[in-house]
């Protein structure tokens, strides 16, 4: 019952979404994608649960190497939409997720919108990063921060809807950092921090033997994988740099790993030291930076893996 509430809700004609797409090969070159142009796609995931990611919404849509954006022909299609009557004579609500990705066009249009609203309007942003909003239109909104779960909360949430034991909701607590959807990616079979484990141990093996014909091959796998997926590799490269640097100092109270990443950390960690941690995460901080430029993005890993080789070898 309360999921077909749900879907019905989400039918209502006076709740309007809006959200970042693609433009696929098969849209005329003339043609601006718009939210209703992936309806179907978004009605199904938000029947499948409310709880996901952008790289799910991407994959939904059948992304291969774009970026999501919310285009100006959103902006277009919303004013027209919140023109008309609400259907039953009461409020019309937008729902805008991740409006940090309108392109300036589109955010300059949403700006006059907001500031000039149809009466019994409500706008709803659901952002990640708030501060890329234009500040004109942060300044015409009352901003909710939703907190993180609290741990104990997380914890308990895990052992009693997951079935977890009381250690495993543990470190799963620890890792997810208050992040719901973080958890049940870790409790994933296939969760994508298990992939990236395995790129990250490949570029640390392959580099620490200087094999650079390999890193050649690992610099074109990365390339396939898509630039939002490379960008969510480059952040949790990021993050087990640093947690391989914090294992060095033998606290458990300072180490969110899983226990894969904890076992490669064991004879890996002593690589990362006072020497190199800093170099190392500007290096990826740069990639990071190239990547959301639409650097090429094998020319990019490439260059990191080889850098990667002489970082390896400072020692503190």
């Amino acid at each position: 019952p309360v999921a077909g509430a749900s879907v019905s809700l989400f039918n209502n004609p006076d709740l309007h979404f809006t959200f970042p797409t693609i433009k696929l090969p098969s849209m005329g070159s003339d043609h601006k994608p718009v939210s209703d142009d992936f309806a179907r796609e978004w009605r199904e995931m938000l029947a499948d649960g409310h709880y996901f990611t952008m790289d799910r919404w991407m994959t939904a849509m059948g992304a291969e190497n774009q970026q999501a954006i919310i285009t100006a022909g959103e902006s277009d299609e919303l004013t027209r939409k919140l023109s008309l009557k609400s259907s039953r004579g009461g409020y019309k609500v937008s729902i805008i997720w991740l409006p940090e990705r309108m392109n300036i066009e589109c955010a300059n249009k949403m700006l006059k919108l907001i500031e000039e609203p149809p009466s019994h309007t409500v706008f709803i942003m659901v952002c990640d990063e708030p501060d890329k909003l234009l500040e004109t239109i942060r300044s015409r909104t009352q901003r909710i921060d939703m907190r993180r779960i609290d741990e104990a909360s997380m914890r308990q949430a895990l052992a009693e809807r997951r079935g977890l034991s009381a250690d495993d909701a543990a470190r799963t607590a620890r890792m997810a950092d208050g992040d719901w959807i973080k958890a049940l990616e870790l409790l994933s079979a296939d969760s994508e921090s298990r992939l990236f484990l395995d790129m990250f141990r490949t570029l640390m093996r392959l580099a620490y033997m200087r094999n650079v014909k390999e890193l050649k091959k690992w610099s074109d796998t990365m390339q396939s994988l898509g630039r939002e997926k490379q960008k969510r590799f480059l952040e949790y490269f990021l993050r087990m740099a640093r947690e391989n640097f914090m294992y060095n100092f033998r606290n458990p109270d300072l180490i969110y790993m899983t226990r894969e990443e904890e076992e490669f950390a064991r004879n890996f960690a002593r690589f990362i030291n006072e020497a190199n941690i800093l170099p190392i995460c500007d290096l990826v901080n740069r990639a990071i930076r190239d990547i959301g430029q639409n650097a090429n993005g094998k020319i990019v890993f490439f260059d990191m893996a080889l850098q990667m080789i002489v970082l390896l070898i400072r020692k503190s």
